[in-house]
This record gives structure tokens, C-alpha cells and sequence, in this order.
């Protein structure tokens, strides 16, 4: 699609992940400029049950879908293992891709992909959807106005309950583990809050002892100054989806931080000594934001967000940190 073209951004959906179902869909079909045009499936049957609801074509398999001329675009909902395959087989394919996160398990490779979408004139964007709500531009201007002084820490977490013992976030060979599927969430917000100059000081990974990949983990980042990024990520916890940034003179404290639903009123909690105000803010929809940012990235031509790579290399290195200090007495499980 060239630069300033206006026309519907067709997007082609490879797999009925859970994530493409519950949310991307129903937001894709909902916005303006973009139209679900065909989903693919290894089973037929589920491809055409899917593909009835949002009137589009079914498709069998995934590389037929990356045949058709009336696709633009590719959604990319396949287990993270699988996301290098179908993302260069989709930009081969001569297809923009917007793929879940994270983009690969390995930075190199997201070098490379970023690398050849550029090359091709095609946009590789990474699904993270929080970075999409206004909750956190907010948090930067309040902190840009000094509300709580100097930044000195971040404190962020993102854990959900424990999933069915098939669930293939248990599954080392598909990219499982809650580094890459919940761990992604503080490294991108300490990324998006403290900015580039952010290094791992140390980490820890547990996997347990029932399970093949990691199920918790821990990581302090810092920048040569000294502010620090103190983050908890875990897939068999109570669920908690906060982070709170602390000054000196008062902290921010961010609750909902990552999911929040399109309907919720986002409240920003700021504490100055004994006297904590809320910041109340209108609904907003990062799914919605984030289908119409990847539209419009097609439609200019180009997209580069620099984010990508940098969380790709901490979380990298989050591993390599932790490879020492795993709380379990098996070796580390390659991911």
C-alpha cells in the first residue's frame, strides 16, 4: 500500500489464538480503515467457523493466507516460538506484519527481521498494546512537571494465576515461560517511563519443580545515573497489573497498568507526602489505539519503533543474568 493511501488496510489473521479471538478481531472489525479479510487455520473447521462471524474468507493453512493478493497485512497470534517462522515467511511474502509480543525469543533475530521489513519498504510492528493508552503519556507529563521531583525507581509487576497444565505457556519448545509472556509487560514499561539508557544489574528466573520453563522471575534494571527499575513478573500468582513510580517528593502508583478494558476510567493515584490526589482520565481502548497505529504505519509506508529492539536485548539479557541464580537444581531450560 503506498504512502497517503486511504484505502481499507486488509488484514489477514494467521492461527485463532485466544488473543485474536477475545480481542483483536472483535477490534479490527470494529475500526474504521481496516477490515478483517481472511483467517487462516490448520483445522478447516475452525477456520470456517471464525471466518463466519466477521463475514471474511476461511483459509487452510497458513502460507495459502500469505498467498492471497487481497491480503495487505498479517496479524500474527502464533505461540512466540513460532513467530520468527511466520513473520519472515509473511515479509517475504510482501505482507506488513503486526505480531504478538515478544516479536522472537532472541534479540538477533528481531535485529534481522526489523531489519529485513525495513529493506522491503513493509512495517514489522510488535503487538504490545499498553504503550497505546493514554494512562501512560499521562504519567510522563506529570513526572515532565515535576510531581514527584526527581525519579528515582520504578516498581513494576504483571502476574496472572496458574493456567491448565497444557496451556502452551508451559511449553519450552513453543517459547513458553513467563519471561516472554508476562516479563515483556515491566521491562517494555521501565523502557517506556526511564527511556533507552536502562541495564540489567541482575535477575532470577524459577521454574519450580513441575515445570519446563520459567513461572516467575525478577530483574533490577538501572541507568548509569542510578535510577533503578525493580521488576516481578510470574504465571501461577494472584493477579496483580501495576506499577508505581517513585521521586523524590511523592511517587505515581498506576493500577490496571496493562489490561485495562476499553470501558475503564484509568485512575492515577499521586502521593506528595500525607496528600495522595486522583488523576481521573476518560476511558481509553489500547486495543482500538493499537489496530489504528498499525493502520496507519501502512498506510504512511514505514514504522520504526526502537523500543522493539532494546526490550528484545534486556530481556536478553534478563536471561543471561538469571542463568546463574535459577532457583531450581536443573539446568537452565533453552528457550
Amino acid at each position: 500500500m503506498s504512502p497517503g493511501h486511504a484505502a481499507t488496510v486488509r488484514i489477514g489473521v494467521l492461527g485463532c489464538a485466544d488473543i485474536a479471538l477475545r480481542r483483536m478481531l472483535p477490534a479490527i472489525a470494529a475500526r474504521p480503515g481496516v477490515a478483517v479479510a481472511a483467517i487462516a487455520s490448520r483445522d478447516p473447521a475452525k477456520a470456517a467457523e471464525h471466518a463466519r462471524r466477521y463475514g471474511c474468507r476461511a483459509v487452510s493453512g497458513y502460507a495459502e493466507l500469505l498467498d492471497r493478493d487481497d491480503v495487505d497485512a498479517v496479524y500474527v497470534p502464533l505461540p512466540t516460538g513460532l513467530h520468527a517462522e511466520w513473520v519472515a515467511a509473511a515479509l517475504r511474502a510482501g505482507k506488513h506484519v503486526l505480531a504478538e509480543k515478544p516479536l522472537t525469543t532472541d534479540a538477533a533475530r528481531t535485529e534481522r527481521l526489523l531489519a529485513e521489513a525495513a529493506a522491503r519498504g513493509l512495517v514489522l510492528m510488535e503487538n504490545v498494546m499498553f504503550v497505546h493508552h493514554a494512562q501512560h503519556g499521562a504519567v510522563r507529563r506529570l513526572m515532565a512537571a515535576g510531581a514527584i521531583g526527581e525519579p528515582r525507581s520504578l516498581h513494576a509487576t504483571f502476574a496472572i494465576p496458574k493456567l491448565p497444565d497444557d496451556n502452551i505457556r508451559y511449553r519450552p519448545e513453543l517459547g513458553g515461560g513467563a519471561l516472554w509472556d508476562v516479563g515483556v509487560y515491566p521491562v517494555r514499561a521501565a523502557l517506556h517511563i526511564f527511556g533507552p539508557d536502562l541495564r540489567v544489574a541482575g535477575a532470577v528466573l524459577s521454574a519450580g519443580s513441575a515445570r519446563r520453563v520459567d513461572i516467575s522471575g525478577a530483574a533490577l534494571l538501572a541507568t548509569p545515573s542510578g535510577v533503578t527499575a525493580q521488576l516481578s513478573f510470574g504465571l501461577e500468582h494472584a493477579y496483580v497489573s501495576a506499577y508505581q513510580v517513585r521521586g523524590s517528593a511523592g511517587h505515581i502508583t498506576v493500577d490496571r497498568a496493562f489490561t485495562p478494558p476499553a470501558d475503564d476510567v484509568a485512575v492515577l493515584l499521586v502521593t506528595r507526602g500525607s496528600v495522595t490526589e486522583e488523576v481521573r482520565l476518560a476511558p481509553d481502548d489500547q486495543v482500538g489505539n493499537t489496530v489504528d497505529a498499525f493502520a496507519q504505519a501502512v498506510r504512511a509506508g514505514n514504522y520504526h519503533d526502537p523500543d522493539c529492539l532494546r526490550q528484545a536485548r534486556l530481556l536478553d539479557a534478563v536471561r543471561a543474568a538469571a542463568d546463574g541464580v535459577r532457583h531450581d537444581d536443573r539446568a537452565p531450560t533453552a528457550i
